[in-house]
C-alpha cells in the first residue's frame, strides 16, 4: 500500500521512450466538462429562460481556424432544461466576453450596451478631432463649462451641509421619538374609550332587557326571614308562676292583694267622703263586669291592709241591701 505514495518510479536500465507509440488524437475531439451559463439566454424551440449560473455537463471543443492573438477559441455544448433542444456559444477573449452562437438569444443587459456605446461615442470623437482642428477647440470649450458647471454644483452640495452642520440630528431624533410616543399613547386611550364606551353601551341594553323580562313576568317575592329572638332576652321577661301557686290563688285567693269579686261590691258614697277626709287613700273604682271574655285585672296590692279590713270598709250590694 505504501507504493502508491512514491514520487520516483522505477525505469529499467533497458527503457527507450521513443519505442513508445504515440496516441494520435483528432484536432476537433470533444470533452465534458461541468460549467455555468455565462449570461442570461433564452431557448429559441421552446422559450424556456435560462438564467446565468445554471449548471450544464457541457461539450467542450477547439473552434478550428479561429485565434485571437495565439489564444485559442473554445466552442460549447449545452441543452435546453426544458425541451434538450441544443445551445452552443463561444468564448470572446477580444471581449472577455461569450457570444451566442445557435439555438438561444441572449437576454438584453444594459450595462454591457451601454459601456460599448460609451465606447463607439469616444472613438467618434477621437476620429473627428483628428481631421478637424477646430472641432478640437469647440470640444473643449463644451467640457470647460461643464467642468465649471459641476464645480458650481459641488460647491452648492458644500454649503448646504455647512448649514445643515448646525442642526443637531440626536435632538431631532430625540423630538422624533417623542411625537411618536405620545402619538401611540393617545391611540391607546382613544381605544380604551372606546372600548369602555362599548362595554357601557352593552351593559345599558342587557339592563333593559332584563327590565322587559321583569315587567312581562312578575319577579316572586322573597321570602320573609323569621325574626330570632335576642339570646339575652329572656331575662328581661317576668318570671312564670308556678301551676301550685295558681290553682291555690283560684281556689282560696291571695293575702293582700284584692280578690277578683272585690268589683261586685259597691262602695258607699258617706264611706268614700269620710275616708277622703280621714287622709285615707281613696278606694279604687269598681270596674264593670267581663268585656268581650277577658277577665278584669286585679288591683294593685297597698301594705298595711288585710282583705279582713277591706271587707270591713264595704257595704253589703245594692242587691243584698235591698232584700233585708
Amino acid at each position: 500500500m505504501s507504493e502508491r505514495k512514491v514520487l520516483n518510479k522505477y525505469y529499467p536500465p533497458d527503457f527507450d521512450p521513443s519505442k513508445i507509440p504515440k496516441l494520435k488524437l483528432p484536432k476537433d475531439r470533444q470533452y465534458v466538462v461541468r460549467l455555468m451559463a455565462p449570461f442570461n439566454m433564452r431557448c429559441k424551440t421552446c422559450g424556456e429562460y435560462i438564467y446565468k449560473g445554471k449548471k450544464f455537463n457541457a461539450r467542450k471543443e477547439t473552434v478550428q481556424n479561429e485565434v485571437y492573438l495565439g489564444l485559442p477559441i473554445f466552442r460549447f455544448y449545452i441543452k435546453c432544461t426544458r425541451c434538450l433542444a441544443e445551445i452552443t456559444f463561444k468564448t470572446d477573449p477580444e471581449n472577455t466576453d461569450y457570444t451566442m452562437e445557435h439555438g438561444a438569444t441572449r437576454n438584453f443587459q444594459a450595462e454591457k450596451l451601454l459601456e460599448e456605446e460609451e465606447k463607439r461615442m469616444q472613438k467618434e470623437r477621437e476620429d473627428e478631432e483628428l481631421n478637424n482642428p477646430m472641432k478640437v477647440l469647440e470640444n473643449r470649450t463644451k467640457d470647460s463649462k461643464l467642468e465649471m458647471e459641476v464645480l458650481e454644483n459641488l460647491q452648492e452640495l458644500k454649503d448646504l451641509n455647512q448649514r445643515q452642520a448646525h442642526v443637531d440630528f440626536e435632538a431631532m431624533l430625540r423630538q422624533h421619538r417623542l411625537s411618536e410616543e405620545q402619538r401611540q399613547k393617545q391611540e391607546r386611550e382613544e381605544e380604551e374609550r372606546e372600548t369602555a364606551a362599548l362595554v357601557e353601551e352593552a351593559r345599558k341594553r342587557r339592563l333593559l332587557e332584563d327590565s322587559d323580562s321583569e315587567e312581562d313576568a312578575p319577579a316572586p317575592a322573597a321570602p320573609r326571614l323569621a325574626l330570632r329572638p335576642k339570646p339575652t332576652a329572656i331575662l328581661g321577661e317576668a318570671p312564670k308562676a308556678k301551676r301550685k301557686a295558681e290553682s291555690w290563688e283560684r281556689s282560696v285567693g291571695t293575702l293582700g292583694s284584692r280578690p277578683q269579686l272585690s268589683g261586685l261590691v259597691v262602695v258607699k258614697r258617706t264611706d268614700l267622703g269620710c275616708s277622703t277626709q280621714q287622709g285615707l287613700a281613696p278606694p279604687p273604682t269598681t270596674q264593670g263586669p267581663v268585656q268581650s271574655g277577658k277577665p278584669a285585672e286585679p288591683a294593685p296590692w297597698t301594705p298595711g291592709a288585710s282583705s279582713l279590713s277591706q271587707l270591713g270598709a264595704y257595704s253589703d250590694s245594692e242587691d243584698s241591701s235591698g232584700s233585708n
